[in-house]
């Protein structure tokens, strides 16, 4: 079977007095039969190419199904006169949200429920099988229970296009109240009311831009309660933990202004916190210190990995510091309790928090919550409460399933809840992972993980990952899937490059703008490393990166095609040039902070059509490429893709030989997330990992359990 070859029609694109060809623009049009045509025959072409990887395929998804409990239930989190938590059912795509009373006040400790046995009281807050019955996709937004826990808020996405539609349930009655707003953002935010809600919509370059205020049973339409026309900032909305404050965010990629009401007045009006200034950027929680309350803000505004600051809300002008700008730590979040602040930073290129306690009109002793593994994330997980006795943090690694811990705050003890269930003979000790450095061209020092089972052969087969944009931050967290590979005797890598945040903000922005070559030249050393240290060889290594880190994974194909045997390449924005320079698209104008704006710079025109995957592609011997794109998303267009599969085969040396090496998988029913559903994700992902396998030779396909 011949790979499809698409058509060449010419499309001329001008700009800056340089004109661009584009022969595959005309793959756009997604209500063209042709185009759905081409896009189906791209899909029978890649599913015959690897139709005898269908064993391969069926055993990866045996053994993620196998390691996983199906039948489950998570760690209770307690709000109000409730413990909520989640259930999962074998056989069920979609997970089921549950809670049961809480039967003594005083006691804070998680009742201790199993999968088997009926729970008292228990209630069925939602069930997304439900919900998602009669759809070929299905997303949960928002899942949000009003103050007083009597009504749910939650929000529907069944065609992948991030438009959720907002109902409303009354958890006493188990009725649907008839409110329906159809076409949201994801959220919702409660007021402290428990009648009024806030949520955002968005424009038709899927931006959030509008809050609106919502009373249930009012009708329609909502009150709108503010409008953002600065096209490259973003709305979002949310209520501060002590329940005192609605706030609303406004930010784009540098710069941010919050505006705060009275959350128990319907009614109220927004106060803005700050005047916008660009490029400073800050975020706000309340805390009440003493009979006070403050505002706790965190800043970047002559503190490139930001400052903490305090400041009355009656005057949020007048502040003090707490914590100052460090070169060496990003301060990357405050969380505010009542008789605690919990400061989540980031050191030495991983995650970490600071408990700070209240004590009366101050602050009291500084400490931190440690573990003792190399490569070990921490962070908060769910504390909804205000004041509680318990903290609930959460850790993982690339090895160490994810631990639910509460932390006694009057006694300091750690007590372990929860570690994530990996059935059959999973031992953490029979896997090894470690920090190596690769060095870029510029000197600069590269994080890598690395991952692999005890007693593999160098050089072995091996995948490496990247990512590089937004100061995204790849921490390591453990993936039950991975273990496929990693029982084959793969190594698993990330190279944490510039682009990111793991080193901080200057790590982030010497990886943007006119210095994002560096996301890519950061890569491709992480690859020459892995093969230099003796880790593994080019012939054996398949790069894998995603939407963003798609665009690496093109870049990377034209300027080291060499380096890798495959590049796996999902959701990839390999078009980038054309979608920044039309500000028409969705997310088109928030994205120019973080590439800049070719349409009225010159410079910024040229530098990103010099990196722009698809518009340098050259008739060379490219590595083996899988792309896999979503028909519905809205985030990185199908046709970015599509065009550059088209143009790769149109390039190829010997179209023969080369041109089935060259494969393109659209989802027809799904967004920028891929499929829904558990069971259908873990048949992508086994596709994924079966593709890779053979790709890198990775012996003969056999599993150690």
């Amino acid at each position: 079977m011949k790979p499809p070859v698409a058509k060449r029609v010419e499309h001329r694109r001008e700009h800056h007095g340089d004109v661009f060809v584009d022969h595959y623009e005309w793959l756009r049009d997604k209500d063209s039969a042709e185009v759905i045509e081409h896009l189906d025959a791209e899909n029978a072409h890649t599913e015959h190419v690897t139709a005898d990887l269908a064993p391969l395929r069926q055993a990866i998804f045996d053994e993620i199904k196998a390691r996983t409990k199906e039948t489950d239930l998570s760690v209770p989190t307690r709000r109000g006169d409730w413990w909520y938590y989640g259930r999962s059912f074998a056989g069920k795509q979609y997970g089921v949200h549950c809670r049961c009373p809480v039967t003594d006040p005083d006691d804070w400790t998680p009742p201790q429920l199993t999968e088997d046995a009926d729970i008292p009281g228990e209630q069925i807050l939602l069930d997304e099988n439900v919900e998602a019955e009669g759809h070929d996709f299905f997303s949960l937004g928002a899942a949000s229970v009003s103050v007083d826990g009597n009504v749910l808020a939650y929000s529907v996405d069944v065609l992948g296009d991030e438009r959720y539609t907002l109902r409303f349930k009354d958890l006493r009655t188990g009725e649907r109240y008839d409110d329906e707003i159809v076409g949201i953002g994801a959220g919702a935010t409660w007021a402290a009311d428990n009648r009024t809600v806030y949520y955002t919509t968005v424009d038709d370059a899927w931006r959030p831009d509008t809050v609106w205020r919502h009373r249930l049973g009012a009708g329609l339409p909502a009150e709108k309660v503010y409008h953002e026309p600065d096209e490259r900032f973003w709305v979002a909305c949310g209520r501060v933990r002590s329940n005192k404050y609605v706030l609303i965010a406004s930010g784009s990629a540098i710069t941010s202004e919050m505006r705060y009401a009275d959350a128990a007045d319907p009614e109220a009006d927004f106060t803005v916190v700050w005047p916008r200034r660009d490029g400073v950027e800050y975020s706000v929680e309340h805390a009440v210190v003493g009979d006070e309350d403050r505002f706790l803000i965190l800043h970047n505004d002559g503190a490139e990995n930001f400052t903490l600051v305090e400041a009355p809300v009656a005057d949020p002008s007048a502040t003090r510091t707490l914590i100052e700008h460090r070169d060496d730590v990003r301060l990357d979040a405050v969380d505010a309790f009542a008789e605690l602040l919990v400061v989540s930073y980031r050191s030495e290129a991983l995650p970490r928090i600071q408990l700070w306690p209240l004590r009366g009109t101050g602050y009291g002793e500084v400490s931190d919550v440690t573990f003792d593994s190399e490569l070990m994330s921490v962070g908060l997980s769910a504390n909804p409460n205000w004041a509680a006795p318990r903290l609930r943090i959460g850790a993982t690694s690339f090895v160490t399933p994810v631990r639910i811990y509460d932390l006694d705050l009057a006694t300091g003890e750690r007590v372990l809840l929860r570690e994530q269930p990996v059935l059959g003979d999973y031992r953490p000790e029979d896997y090894v992972e470690r920090r190596d450095w690769a060095i870029a061209e510029d000197g600069a020092r590269v994080p890598l993980s690395i991952i692999h089972r005890v007693g593999v052969t160098s050089p072995a087969p091996a995948l490496l990952y990247g990512y590089g944009a937004y100061e995204s931050c790849e921490d390591p967290r453990f993936s039950i899937a991975r273990l496929s590979l990693l029982d084959r005797g793969m190594v698993y890598a990330v190279a944490h490059v510039r682009g990111g945040g793991e080193l901080g903000r200057l790590w982030y922005e010497h990886g943007k703008l006119l210095e994002k070559r560096n996301t890519f030249t950061d890569f491709i050393a992480a690859g020459r490393h892995l093969v230099d240290t003796g880790v593994t060889t080019a012939e054996t290594m398949v790069a894998y990166g995603g939407s963003a880190g798609g665009l690496l994974m093109g870049a990377v194909a034209n300027m080291a095609p060499d380096l890798f045997a495959g590049i796996l390449a999902a959701v990839p924005f390999v078009d980038p040039l054309t979608t920044i320079l039309d500000p028409s698209l969705p997310l088109t104008v928030t994205e120019w902070d973080e590439w800049g704006n070719p349409l009225d710079d010159a410079e910024v025109y040229r530098y990103m059509k010099s990196y722009s995957p698809y518009e340098n592609v050259e008739s060379k011997r490219y590595p083996a490429i899988l792309a896999m794109t979503s028909l519905n998303d809205t985030r990185v267009y199908y046709v970015e893709p599509a065009k550059w599969v088209a143009a790769l085969r149109h390039a190829q040396l010997d179209p023969d030989r080369d041109g089935a090496r060259v494969l393109l998988k659209t989802e027809m029913n799904a967004g920028h997330g891929g499929i829904s559903g558990r069971y259908e994700r873990w048949k992508e992902t086994a596709f994924q990992y079966a593709w890779v396998l053979d790709t890198a030779g990775a012996g003969d396909h056999g599993g150690n359990g």
